[in-house]
């Protein structure tokens, strides 16, 4: 049985949703076919940040570049096999740490990779290439308000989001997204509010992931970004819409041209190269036209057990083409010491002055219960020969319950306008994911 396959069982018996599929041949997890079903069922006990487990999760993510799956707050002890499965699934060998890992959630590992003659569960055998009568799905919704000193919206407002994301396979090891959104996010819940298209449900992504042999991975969607496969090098996870792309604000190929399409290649020792694509397939302009904008890019990535680099460069057409260069880092050490994260991107635009932004961050994953970080930057790319505006931004993340989060955000950001006040953003974001 495919590995999908099992995770269709998981999640439906168990309310755990997860959406990255893999091979159950992939990982070396042979002994895991000793538990039963009844020995396999997973605990709803929490990780905790202050666990040695959740560390361990933590670095195996970043050493192996699934920066997709980094915890953010308490988990469940089936949610860290999950990732720790998705992490591992093409992998040969396994360190010392990794191995430490399968054994202490050998059980739950048990039961997303046990085979269907392991699981009496009455379901048909799963056919490459037959369609999926079983959708995994996962759903988030933010409560958010605030107040933004020193512009109109100084009185407190508030919005909400809904996010639905649909995740199904039809081999396996293919993955097929479909996002779908509704929010009211506008004037001071802008910057933490998430959707921004009224109330009612609107499709707001799909794409179609799928392997070709064991190292390269390929997608096409519409409404997704072209660097859906990069793994930038960050590790800050700020809440706020202008610091969150940790100064590679145009080089992440996000133009929301439409149609779009990406692959990465792991060349293997930590690194990893992706090529992205945006077009405007949807309108009448078509792809890679005169008439139309589209927009390339490529990154190379390289991730360690505490430290990674990026290098993503794009080239972006519009009235004005541009070419933008981005570097980032991180370095993530052991104990009680802060991640670091940077950014620097330059623009250079065939006509007009070039561009430059830059990121700094800082992330403590153990203050009390919950984490606590803080991060400058500039607020927009700041032309030659032009006065920079900074953003200064501190927050803390608690987890009220593994499925609620309460994050109160402040911010500075500078106008620099002749006479202009500075702004003051003092806003909380609660956010549900179920």
């Amino acid at each position: 049985m495919k590995l999908f396959h099992s995770l269709l069982i998981a999640p439906v018996t168990f309310g755990i949703l997860t959406s990255v599929p893999a091979r159950a041949t992939d990982l070396n997890l042979n002994d895991a076919k000793i538990y039963s079903q009844e020995s396999s069922i997973p605990s709803f006990d929490s990780i905790y940040s202050s666990d040695w487990s959740y560390e361990a999760i933590v670095d195996l993510v970043k050493s192996r570049g699934c920066f997709g799956f980094i915890p953010n707050g308490n988990i469940s002890r089936f949610e860290a096999a999950s990732i720790i499965n998705s992490c591992l699934s093409n992998v040969a060998q396994l360190s010392e740490i990794e191995e430490r890992l399968v054994e202490e959630f050998n059980p739950e590992l048990a039961l997303i990779k046990s085979s269907e003659d392991e699981i009496e569960t009455g379901m048909s055998e799963f056919e490459a290439g037959s369609f999926s009568d079983t959708t995994l799905a996962s759903f988030s919704t933010n409560l958010s308000m605030g107040a933004i000193d020193g512009t109109d919206n100084s009185k407190v407002q508030a919005a909400y989001s809904y996010k639905m994301n649909l995740s199904s396979s039809f081999t396996g090891d293919d993955e097929l997204n479909v996002t779908i959104e509704a929010g009211n996010a506008a004037g001071a819940t802008d910057e933490i509010g998430g959707h921004k298209g009224g109330d009612g449900l609107v499709v707001d992504g799909v794409s179609y992931t799928f392997p070709l042999g064991d190292k390269t991975t390929v997608f096409v969607g519409d409404n997704t970004p072209g660097s859906k496969l990069y793994n930038t090098a960050c590790v800050y996870k700020g809440p706020s819409d202008t610091l969150d792309d940790c100064g590679n604000v145009s080089s992440s190929l996000d133009a929301k041209f439409g149609t779009s399409a990406g692959v990465s290649f792991d060349i293997g020792n930590g690194f990893i190269a992706a090529l992205g694509y945006e077009g405007q397939g949807s309108g009448s302009e078509g792809l890679a036209t005169l008439e139309g904008n589209d927009a390339y890019g490529g990154q190379l990535s390289y991730a360690a057990e505490q430290y990674g680099a990026s290098i993503t460069y794009a080239s972006i057409e519009s009235n004005d083409d541009t070419i933008f260069w981005a570097l980032n880092g991180y370095f993530d050490p052991e104990g009680r010491l802060p991640s670091l994260s940077i950014g620097y991107e330059k623009g250079n635009p065939d006509t007009g002055s070039d561009t430059t932004s830059w990121f700094a961050g800082l992330s403590w994953d153990d203050v009390g219960p919950g984490s606590f970080g803080a991060g400058i930057g500039t607020a927009e790319p700041t032309a030659e020969d032009t006065d920079q505006e900074l953003m200064y931004e501190a927050y803390y993340s608690y987890p009220i319950t593994d499925s609620m989060t309460i994050t109160p955000l402040i911010y500075v950001r500078e106008q620099s306008e002749l006479n202009a006040t500075n702004e003051t953003g003092l806003m909380s974001k609660l956010a549900f994911k179920f």
